[in-house]
């Protein structure tokens, strides 16, 4: 079984930083990619931002200059520094993982945590 548990968030005036950090535990073989979706009320579910390699990682337009995601591929971990947080940054933030298991190739998600920007 596959378990993706994340911390690091609160609540945070505009213009200061977070941590969030996910770690990714169970019977996994390999991790494709690690990343980081938001959910804001009312609006769907979108990618913030995903890293396969240190070189290779996929940013939100919204978020490009401010969020900095990476990845500790021995502890099967994955980060996202926030930075300049804004308003509308505020949503419940999900670790996502595209793992291989026994079984096959599986997308874990964590349970979430939330995200408040205050003006």
């Amino acid at each position: 079984q596959v378990q993706l548990v994340e911390s690091g968030g609160g609540s945070v005036q505009a213009g200061g930083s977070l941590t969030l950090s996910c770690a990714a535990s169970g019977n996994i073989f390999s991790i494709n990619y690690m990343g980081w979706y938001r959910q804001a009320p009312g609006k769907q579910r979108e990618l913030v931002a995903k890293i396969i390699t240190e070189g290779t990682t996929n940013y939100a337009d919204s978020v490009k200059g401010r969020f900095t995601i990476s990845r500790d591929y021995a502890k099967n971990t994955v980060s996202l520094q926030m930075n300049s947080l804004k308003p509308e940054d505020t949503a419940v933030y999900y670790c996502a993982a595209d793992l291989l298991v026994v079984g096959g190739r599986l997308t874990s998600w964590g349970r979430g945590t939330q995200v408040t920007v205050s003006s």
